[in-house]
């Protein structure tokens, strides 16, 4: 749940942040000598290399939420890369400023160099999250320079590419407002009760998202919320029945795929019944497992029957799905008990930000990341110190408390996330094609079926 942004936002801004938009890291500053990945070995960049393909084609077909693509590319580049770089890409991060070579006080006090490009350069994460707080957004053409630039720098020495995504539900969370169509938002096409809109909103969206260099959008929001005082999801949300609202999240995955955009079905395992923000606190749900499966799974199940990419997890406690008090970023009952084991699920695992008060509770930044791989999470989402988190997964690794193996795993499902959105082959831009005639005509339509 992207919350506060950097510098103090008040906190009514938590109302149009999208659970993936960061606190804001405070104290997370590095020197330029931080700890930081090496590049991949040259077997990698042969590798990329080979697969070159036009993005607009899937680099494969399955749609699986098994991110199981045959042995090729992906198994390729991670058989390649480094210890260090295989932690690397556990890490979804934000950058500051507009273009990837325009320097910023913000990018040298937390990553030690000035760029968006050297930080990318520097740390090689997986995946980059654009912000309008973090100054990502100011046209539609400077968008398509940045996320070029970003691509770019990650692809200087033959690395695993880069995937960059984006909070952009519409309605209330629209990172990129100002410059796409203006769509619904999930309340709005939920009252419609045609999931034909759902698919359609996803597919205008990717195919703008797709425009820009976007990659991966964090939506749909697969939570019922049956709470009124829920502080957080509200609108968000497609409704409070979950017959109704998990056939909207499965249309919504496939209007996204039609656009060859990654989706992420958010926040597992419910973040529908809460009257605390987990922004800034750490709300505690109640619901036996029983009515789990009943209200809050069948969304998120309904999500990977159609082969969603992502699940987010919440920061929440539900202490009768895990009595042990932690929140489920950090739970192996919930994210490999239940979403894995029960529902099934063999794609990407990604934490919510995990700058966020929710998950800070309890351990420090540093524990929190090493028990959110041990918990089964593959995407360690805005870490508010990324040269802390990513040694502290380093030492686990060497220690013996996480074993190679299973950062392998998780590597493994973020390659082929890629390797299957076409990643890792040139990514066209196309900016002059956002707010198209017919993408305005579906906006229309849909908004008059709310009313």
């Amino acid at each position: 749940m992207p919350g506060l942004r950097q510098g103090g936002v008040m906190l009514a801004a938590l109302l149009v942040a999208g659970c993936s938009s960061g606190t804001g890291a405070v104290g997370a500053q590095t020197s330029p000598g931080a700890s930081a990945p090496v590049s991949a070995s040259a077997a990698a960049s042969s590798a990329s290399s080979a697969a070159s393909t036009d993005a607009t084609t899937p680099a494969a077909s399955s749609e699986g939420s098994s991110g199981g693509s045959s042995k090729g590319l992906a198994e390729r580049t991670l058989a390649a890369m480094s210890l260090r770089d295989k932690v690397a890409q556990l890490f979804t991060v934000v950058v500051w400023g507009p273009k990837a070579g325009a320097p910023s006080k913000e990018n040298q006090a937390r990553y030690g160099v000035a760029t968006p490009a050297e930080v990318v350069e520097k740390f090689r994460p997986g995946g980059v999250i654009l912000f309008d707080w973090a100054g990502n957004v100011s046209g539609a053409g400077q968008v398509a320079a940045l996320t070029t630039g970003l691509r770019e720098a990650a692809r200087a020495d033959g690395g695993a590419p880069l995937v960059i995504g984006v909070d952009q539900e519409n309605g209330i969370v629209s990172r990129l407002r100002a410059l796409v169509t203006k769509l619904p938002g999930a309340a709005q096409i939920g009252a419609t009760g045609q999931t034909a809109n759902a698919r359609d909103v996803a597919r205008v969206t990717g195919e703008e998202l797709r425009a820009l260099g976007i990659s991966l959008d964090f939506a749909p929001v697969a939570d019922v919320n049956v709470n009124p005082r829920n502080p957080v999801i509200g609108p968000r949300a497609y409704g409070s029945d979950p017959k109704k609202v998990a056939p909207m999240v499965g249309a919504a995955v496939d209007g996204f795929h039609a656009a060859k955009v990654a989706s992420v079905a958010k926040h597992f395992p419910g973040h529908g019944d809460t009257s605390v923000d987990s922004h800034t606190g750490l709300p505690v749900i109640k619901h036996t497992m029983s009515k789990w499966r009943t209200l809050d799974a069948p969304p998120f199940r309904t999500a990977i029957a159609h082969g969603v990419d992502v699940v987010m997890s919440a920061h929440v406690v539900m202490p009768e799905l895990d009595p042990s008090g932690d929140p489920a970023t950090l739970s192996h009952r919930i994210l490999t008990g239940l979403l894995r084991d029960e529902l099934g699920f063999g794609g990407v695992i990604s934490t919510d930000a995990l700058d966020m008060a929710g998950v800070r509770e309890k351990y420090g930044d540093s524990e929190v990341v090493v028990r959110a791989v041990l918990a089964g999470a593959d995407m360690l989402l805005m870490p508010p110190n990324l040269p802390k988190a990513y040694d502290a997964i380093l030492k686990a690794v060497k220690s013996g408390r996480i074993s190679e193996s299973r950062i392998n795993e998780s590597v493994l499902r973020i390659l082929r996330l890629k390797e299957r959105r076409g990643l890792f082959g040139p990514i066209h831009t196309d900016p002059g094609s956002l707010r198209s005639p017919e993408h305005l005509k579906v906006a229309q339509r849909v908004f008059a079926q709310s009313r």
